[in-house]
């Protein structure tokens, strides 16, 4: 079976981040790519997206993330994923899971929504996303 062309942007765009390449990341993205988390403020722009997943491998850290699973159809991917992350050097790794929604514009990545809840009293909602300018319900 052919995988959908999303997918393999996808997995082109985690191979970057693997490989610490950013040109790669970049290659993924429109110039004006938007990733949101449920934890920090969204992230925008191809070259600060790549930046941010390149400050992982500083001071010796290390991470590894893969696509464990996909569906995609049309303009859009949803992928579960995992992140094995050694902080520092000689300290255990630690294994973070989420699922991720992607849009694509072109054949690129336009936006990314990150679902991950590592703990503590975070808000299950993603940092300033444009929730009602969506349709989706508000419980304010």
């Amino acid at each position: 079976m052919v995988e959908h062309a999303n997918l393999a942007i996808v997995r082109r765009y985690y191979d970057g981040c693997n490989r610490a390449d950013g040109e790669q990341m970049m290659s993924t993205f429109t110039p004006d790519v938007v990733h949101y988390f449920v934890e920090d403020p969204p992230v925008r722009g191809a070259r600060a997206l790549a930046e941010k997943w390149l400050s992982f491998f500083e001071d010796g850290r290390s991470a590894t993330w893969t696509v464990d699973h996909g569906i995609a159809a049309e303009d859009e991917a949803v992928i579960e994923w995992s992140l094995v992350y050694r902080r520092r050097p000689g300290v255990p790794s630690e294994v973070y899971r989420g699922a991720e929604w992607f849009y694509f514009d072109e054949g690129l990545i336009r936006e990314i929504r990150a679902y991950e809840l590592v703990g503590g009293d975070h808000p299950a909602e993603l940092q300033d996303f444009p929730y009602s300018d969506r349709g989706y319900p508000s419980g304010r």
